[in-house]
């Protein structure tokens, strides 16, 4: 889009009437008659599938696709790939702090990143109407791939150091693939962090924030955003941490009551979410989505900072009219709301 991004986000939270920004690119699939399978290995459909979302949706923004195997792959752990599931990691690759030590930093281009590149280079060269960001995972959130997503909790009691190494080498590679997407004309990233939800507030601050702080000072800048995403529970009581990681804007999940989160962001900081992907996108009806788009909207459009979202990556297989019906909603609560 080849614009100040700070700016565009600041305008987008200072417009009395905003669009959304769900996290919609999976549900392409529909749209192209393909497989969840066929999409993650071709830059040409996953750029397509952008393409007709955009055409299709009055979204803020366009989004590629959340996909957190794509590093852990990457890093060698094998992951399980059907036709109309997201990828997800099967096992571990490392668990003493030995195997740590030794594991490699893959270089960017490596497994499917290359893929994912060439797909964010080709849709910036189609969608020329709004921002296009990059779907990106979260360090506590790949390093939990890397050494179980259960036993990292444990190893931050009992291995705290074989932990903070190995987030600190997943963070470097989360450096080089953003600055990557970067070099491809991405306008930012979306960088999701939902393991870290799992965690206590002081263990957060700690495995997760400073991690995703120098991911964000490194690259962040006035014309390439990083949004923060955490759909995990204790977002409300981790939010001092996750609002000192100096993102541009953050993201949250269902699993919160998205009223009282914004009671807690600065006003003049964006925050989006956060409309249940599977209960309504998967498999709610136009009728319900609308509903609890309208409810939300009504709790929280009274903080001009909110931006109406998914709360979270929207399923591959979410019916196309629960979909439509979302930003229906939208455009109807604001046409009400002007007429009031």
């Amino acid at each position: 889009m080849n614009k100040n991004m700070k700016q565009w986000l600041a305008q987008l939270r200072d417009m009395p009437e905003k669009k959304a920004l769900p996290v919609l690119s999976f549900p392409a699939v529909q749209l192209m008659g393909i497989s969840v399978r066929e999409l993650i290995s071709d830059s040409d459909r996953q750029a397509q599938g952008m393409k007709l979302v955009a055409d299709r949706t009055d979204a803020a923004a366009a989004v590629s696709l959340m996909d957190l195997s794509v590093e852990a792959e990457c890093f060698g752990a094998p992951i399980s790939v059907s036709d109309d599931e997201v990828p997800t990691v099967k096992s571990s690759v490392v668990s003493t702090p030995e195997e740590v030590e030794a594991l490699a930093v893959p270089k960017i281009g490596a497994g499917r990143t290359q893929i994912y590149i060439d797909a964010i280079k080709k849709a910036v060269e189609m969608i020329e109407d709004r921002p296009v960001f990059a779907g990106i995972i979260g360090p506590y959130s790949l390093a939990g791939r890397l050494l179980d997503v259960t036993e990292i909790m444990f190893y931050c009691y009992d291995e705290p150091e074989m932990v903070q190494q190995l987030l600190d080498k997943v963070t470097d590679f989360l450096i080089a693939y953003g600055q990557a997407y970067k070099d491809a004309g991405a306008d930012g990233i979306v960088m999701a962090e939902p393991l870290a939800g799992l965690l206590s507030p002081a263990l957060a601050e700690e495995f997760s924030a400073p991690y995703v702080k120098r991911i964000v000072e490194a690259l962040q800048t006035d014309d390439f955003l990083v949004i923060y995403h955490n759909c995990g529970n204790s977002t409300i009581q981790m939010i001092d941490s996750i609002l000192d990681t100096g993102a541009a804007a953050y993201h949250f999940g269902n699993a919160i009551n998205m009223e009282e989160m914004m009671t807690h962001i600065p006003p003049d900081t964006v925050a989006m979410g956060n409309v249940d992907p599977a209960g309504q996108f998967r498999n709610g009806t136009p009728e319900s989505i609308k509903e609890e788009t309208w409810a939300i909207m009504e709790a929280c459009c009274k903080y001009p900072n909110f931006v109406i979202s998914s709360g979270c990556d929207i399923p591959p297989l979410s019916k196309w009219e629960n979909i439509d019906a979302f930003f229906e909603a939208v455009q109807e609560f604001y046409e009400k709301k002007r007429m009031a």
